[in-house]
């Protein structure tokens, strides 16, 4: 940095000195004998030159700092600024995926109610057709034992009619 303030001072000097430097040896063309005042004149001229120079280069480093710091800080709020927003994109997102496994748990639950459900009507309904079908055999034995009973009941009425007292014979017993 330093190099580049001494050369940039150096060629700052160099460009202010020429056209001093011309006019001093154009002097010198036409006068015999150099003044001391032109020269100490010149002289200052190039200082104050210089030194306005090395003032504006400073100025100038100075406003550079500045902007660069302001720079920086924006570079840094707008870091801040896109760290915040990642945050609530990622709460977003994790709001999103908890509310997601939340709905598949309640269609999860309610395939697994409706499974329960249709197996509990399924359990019923075979309940109801074996209840069904035991209260049926249990009306077939009945109307079995009834009809059994009816064919006995008949049976007897039938043999009571065909055989009257004295009329059946009874083996080694005469009348």
């Amino acid at each position: 940095m330093t190099t580049f303030r001494h050369s940039i001072m150096h060629a700052a000097l160099f460009a202010a000195w020429l056209p001093v430097a011309g006019s001093v040896f154009a002097a010198d063309a036409n006068s015999p004998a150099n003044s001391g005042d032109d020269l100490n004149a010149a002289s200052e001229r190039i200082r104050e030159t210089g030194r306005q120079m090395q003032k504006d280069i400073q100025d100038r480093l100075r406003q550079v700092r500045a902007q660069r710091a302001v720079l920086e800080a924006r570079q840094a709020a707008e870091r801040k600024q896109e760290a915040e927003r990642d945050k609530q994109q990622a709460e977003k997102d994790r709001a999103a995926l908890a509310s997601i496994k939340e709905a598949k748990q309640r269609e999860a639950l309610a395939a697994t109610q409706e499974k329960a459900r249709r197996e509990a009507v399924a359990r019923a309904a075979e309940i109801e057709r074996a209840r069904h079908a035991e209260l049926k055999e249990k009306e077939e034995q009945e109307a079995t034992l009834l009809r059994a009973q009816q064919e006995s009941l008949d049976a007897y009425k039938a043999g009571a009619t065909k055989q009257k007292l004295g009329t059946q014979t009874q083996f080694g017993v005469d009348l």
